[in-house]
């Protein structure tokens, strides 16, 4: 074999591999941290506080979602001025941003999708697809002033249910004519920015369970939904039919079935069953599941074999939701504090340590 054919195939294996690289996203959803620093939350590294995005981004994530409430009431926060903040914390330490548009003012999830208060009068599907138009291509313009343009944006939010709907209800069965529509104009909006500002933004539709998403996808498509990059999942065990083993097929049929990248944009894993505050925790013991203990290496393992997972079944990779979500005296709609201090990547009862499930975002692991 030649000189000449040895550089050759070091270079196609240099290629093969930034290609592999840059197809693993391994992320998280850092949301709430602007808002529970502010109430007195501070974050531990070997014994030292440390500024989150700064650790995140040492560690080896490179994706950060951040979700967006029209006009929020509850809080200031989640609002554009905030996300404008997490956004520039994001890309100041060199990591990529999904922005999660809710088309709400408040949670939009399977068990409500919230219209804006806004929007509650507009009957007229046509004019409220405007709505949702300028809303997102305005939105991202003004990000694109700042240079804070995200990588990837998502269209909606879990949208298992038809999305703009009065505030409290829920229907049995989805107006494709309109759910499509609504979504459609979200979707343009991000391709004409990305034409607009001659920048790459790639875009997604996020239902939350891979079963719903089997389902779910089929209609979307009949209707006209085929414009978007990435069909994001949440996928939580404790919510899912699908168990760990199932997982690969599914998203293997997702991607393959409609010929769009696949990424898990949501999932957590308790470390303890510990609760440290006056919020209940969300994820009981009824979130466990065989051969992942609520222990600090458990949470690890869960997350690495998650993610072996997810790229075995073809998929782009894995953002664990509210890794940084700590306790604090900041209230929610439910109680004081934080749901989720048992499922973080700090250790509550030590200070905020940082937790071996950070051992995740290392990519030595899925060589």
């Amino acid at each position: 074999m030649t000189l000449k054919h040895l550089s050759i195939i070091a270079i196609s294996v240099l290629a093969v591999g930034c290609s592999t690289k840059e197809k693993i996203y391994l992320g998280a959803d850092l949301s709430y941290v602007n808002e529970i620093e502010d109430c007195g939350a501070y974050y531990q590294n070997g014994g030292k506080k440390v500024d989150p995005y700064k650790l995140f981004e040492e560690k080896g994530c490179n994706l950060v979602r951040i979700r967006l409430w029209n006009a929020p009431e509850a809080s200031p926060y989640s609002n554009f001025a905030d996300v404008k903040k997490s956004i520039k914390r994001a890309k100041d330490n060199d990591m990529k941003v999904l922005l999660d548009f809710h088309y709400s003012d408040t949670w939009a999830d399977p068990g409500r999708q919230d219209i804006p208060k806004a929007w509650a009068h507009i009957t007229d599907v046509k004019v409220l697809g405007d709505s949702v138009y300028n809303y997102t291509y305005n939105t991202l313009m003004m990000l694109d002033k700042g240079n804070l343009l995200p990588e990837m944006v998502q269209v909606g939010n879990e949208t298992n249910n038809e999305i703009l709907q009065p505030k409290g209800t829920i229907k049995d069965t989805i107006d494709w004519k309109r759910n499509s529509h609504l979504l459609n104009r979200g979707l343009k909006a991000v391709r004409d920015v990305a034409n607009k500002t001659n920048k790459k933004i790639e875009s997604m539709l996020h239902i939350a369970q891979p079963e719903n998403a089997l389902k779910w996808f089929k209609p979307a498509t009949e209707n006209g939904l085929t414009d978007y990059d990435y069909i994001g999942l949440s996928y939580y065990p404790l919510w899912s039919e699908y168990k760990f083993d199932r997982l690969p097929e599914a998203i293997s049929t997702l991607k393959n079935t409609y010929k769009k990248k696949v990424i898990i944009v949501e999932t957590s894993y308790p470390y303890t069953m510990n609760n440290v505050d006056k919020a209940n925790n969300i994820l009981d013991k009824k979130a466990l599941i065989d051969g992942y203990p609520a222990s600090p290496e458990g949470q690890k393992k869960y997350m690495i074999d998650l993610v072996k997972l997810t790229l075995k079944g073809g998929g782009s990779g894995v953002i664990y939701w509210e890794p940084a979500w700590v306790t604090s005296s900041c209230k929610t709609l439910w109680g004081d504090g934080s749901h989720w201090d048992n499922a973080t990547f700090f250790d509550a009862a030590n200070n905020n340590e940082a937790l071996p499930g950070f051992d995740f975002y290392n990519k030595d692991n899925y060589k």
